[in-house]
Parts: C-alpha cells; structure tokens; sequence
C-alpha cells in the first residue's frame, strides 16, 4: 500500500484486453504510484485507488495513467492498494525470462530478440533457426542451478549519457524515454535494461520449467517457460487430469497412452462399420420406395443418425428425374443437414426457399440443393411448401 494525491482525473474510455465494447470512464494521475504501466514486454499491475479497482495501468512519457471506472477529486489523498499476487506473478515470469536469455546467450550463443509474458505461459524469441531438445534439457538445467545457488538480483540507475550503458544488455529504449536509466544486475550472470518488475532473489523464483520449443517467425525458435507458482498450478492441472484418467481408463498413468491408441482403434473401426450400415440402410430405403406400385412426387424422411453421404446414396438410387426429394439429419429440435434433390429447375426455385425456412445456409448444383439447417423443427413447413408446390405443378394430382 501506498498514500498519494490525485493530480488529474479526465474522463476516457477503455477497449478490454478481449476485445467488445469500450468501457467508459476516468485517467487518473497519481503524484507517485507503485502501480506498473505494461511496457517491456511485462503486463501492467491491477490495484485499488481507495476502493475503487484501477482496470488498466499505461504508460504517457513520464506519468503512469490509471484508468478507473469512477472519478476522483484533483488534490485528494489517496491510498493506493497493489494486487500482489498479480505483481508477483510478473516478477517470477519477467526475472525467470532474465536468467533464461543471459544463460541461453552464454551456453550456445542464442541472443533474445523478443519476449512475451502471457496469461498462462510465456515466450522467449531466440534469434536462431533451431533449439534442440538436448539443448533445452541443458539449459533447463544451468537455470535451476542459479536458483539454488541463491544469486542476489539488484536494480541501479545511471545517467543517459553514461558510457557504461554501452556494456549493458538491451534492445534498446523507448523513443519517449526521459530521465535516468534503469538496470537490472543478477550478480555474475547478467546486466540489463529493464523497466519492469523483479525478484531481489533468484531463489525467489523457486523453480523454471522449459515447455520446449515452437517455430517461430523467419529463422526464430519460440522457447515457452514457466517460473515459480505457475510450475506448481500446472502440476497441479497435470495431477487433476491424471486423476480424472486413471478412474476413466481404469489403468495406472503409465498406461493412459497405450489404453487411449486402443479407443482411437475401436472408434475408428466402429466409424468405419456404421458407415458401412448407414449406406446400407439408405440403399434400402431408396429400393423400398421405388418398389412401390404407384411412386409418389415428394419423398420426405428424416433420420437422427446420417451425414451428406447417407442422404446422398438415397437420392442417387431413388433417382431426381421426376421424383422430388427432401432429406434430413440431425436432432429434430436443434441443427442438422438437410438436401433437396429433384427436377433442376424446381430446386433452383425451391432451394433457397426451404434454406431460409430452415434458418440454415446452402448451396446447389444440376438438380441438387444442400447445406446446414438451425431449425429442424421447421420441417413440417418445408414439407407444405414442396407440396404445394407439386400440386401448382400438376393441378390434376
């Protein structure tokens, strides 16, 4: 906590990190903060202003901007609350990125190009084309040995134009930077620029977890990490999930892979026999009404089971020459496929007709109509819509 003034407060909006609509309300600046603005690749703090919760936290040359839903009085004295398990959370993540770029740099010659610290884990751009496993597993090992070791982390201020600055780690400073610079020394392993939040231990960042390596942009790998309280909430992810496995496969974790390639096996091969039954199924449908004495001009079924295939193989063998057709699949009171086959010219008329009944979308060609459907329920309408149409067609029918 920390009391302060209010210097300014003008009204603003706001667009969440999510995107929607933007949230209106007040930039507030403090005489002094211990709120960070995002910048550096770190995220901003979160906090309280009295009682009133600061939603986002920026950066405007000099001055933290707090934008806060509710206004505050110009002049007035204010207690500033940090959400420390955020703020601490970012130290662990922004120091353990740190320890894993000045490592990476002094192992094998990777120099970091770019960092992201993400809501769930976090990325370290490294400017080289490939990271092999055996490197990682190298590296994964030095940094959790400088944590051990208890390695001090200390911040120093230097002037602008002081030539030490030149033998310092950085990509180098914001164009609206003013003021003293600011460095971030973990003794014996790494200086760097930095304006963001830090451990003042490695010991402080418990343990790192390297997730392994994705492709990154031209000629750049994508290291992903974890640090500290995020390697002991993954655990315990991973734990939950073995758990709720072991008591659905009814085997021990070792054992989870081979049991889950077995029911990929069996599923496959049930796919493959109740497709083999649906075509079936619709061959038979289609010669049952074709053997008929007196075949009708509308043929209409529905099926819960089936795809664009299924309804496909009836239309092929009941034939669309003079017979129309209207077929669908799914729920009865939620979505499914539909098709509408028959003469060319009235599925051209039909077909956009019955898609808009439905509340779906679809597309046709040479006699053939189909696509998604929203309302299944609707069928009964689509139904009347086609025989009306027949009847228009063959007023003696």
């Amino acid at each position: 906590q920390f009391t302060t003034r209010v210097v300014s407060c003008r009204a603003a909006e706001l667009r969440p990190e999510g995107g929607g609509e933007p949230v209106r309300g007040f930039q507030v600046v403090l005489e002094d903060t211990i709120l960070f603005p995002e910048g550096g690749g770190q995220p901003d703090d979160r906090g309280l202003i009295g009682d009133v919760p600061v939603l986002r936290v920026t950066r405007r040359g000099p001055e933290a901007v707090h934008f806060v839903p509710a206004a505050l009085e110009p002049g007035a004295e204010v207690l500033l609350s940090l959400d420390w398990e955020r703020r601490f959370d970012h130290m662990q993540q922004h120091s353990g990125q740190h320890l894993i770029s000045a490592i990476a740099e002094q192992m094998f010659g990777f120099k970091t190009t770019s960092w992201e610290l993400g809501r769930q884990r976090s990325v370290i751009e490294l400017d080289t084309p490939l990271v092999t496993a055996e490197q990682v597993e190298a590296l994964e090992k030095s940094v959790n040995e400088k944590i051990r070791d208890r390695v001090p982390v200390t911040v120093r201020e230097l002037a602008a134009d002081d030539p030490e600055i030149e033998t310092v780690r950085s990509r180098g400073l914001p164009d609206d930077h003013v003021g003293p610079v600011r460095v971030v020394d973990i003794k014996d392993i790494d200086s760097n620029l930095c304006c963001g939040t830090h451990v003042s231990n490695l010991s402080d960042l418990q343990v790192i977890k390297l997730l392994g390596v994705e492709k990154g942009k031209k000629n750049k790998t994508n290291l992903v990490f974890l640090a500290g309280n995020r390697v002991l909430k993954s655990i315990e992810q991973s734990h939950s999930t073995e758990k709720a496995l072991t008591s659905l496969l009814k085997n021990g974790p070792g054992e989870h892979v081979e049991a889950v390639k077995r029911l990929q096996s069996s599923v496959k091969l049930l796919q493959k026999n109740n497709l083999n039954l649906l075509r079936d199924i619709a061959v038979l449908i289609a010669r049952d009404f074709k053997s008929k004495p007196a075949p009708k001009q509308l043929f209409v079924l529905h099926r819960k089971e089936g795809d664009s295939e299924f309804m496909n193989i009836i239309a092929n063998e009941i034939g669309t020459e003079e017979t129309l057709l209207f077929l669908t699949v799914g729920d009865e009171k939620e979505a499914g496929l539909f098709l509408l086959a028959g003469p060319v010219e009235a599925v051209e008329n039909l077909g956009p007709r019955v898609a808009e009944l439905l509340g779906g979308k679809g597309a046709g060609k040479r006699g053939r109509f189909q696509g998604k459907a929203a309302k299944m329920s609707r069928r009964g309408e689509v139904q009347a819509l086609l025989q009306e149409f027949i009847s228009h067609q063959n007023p003696g029918a």
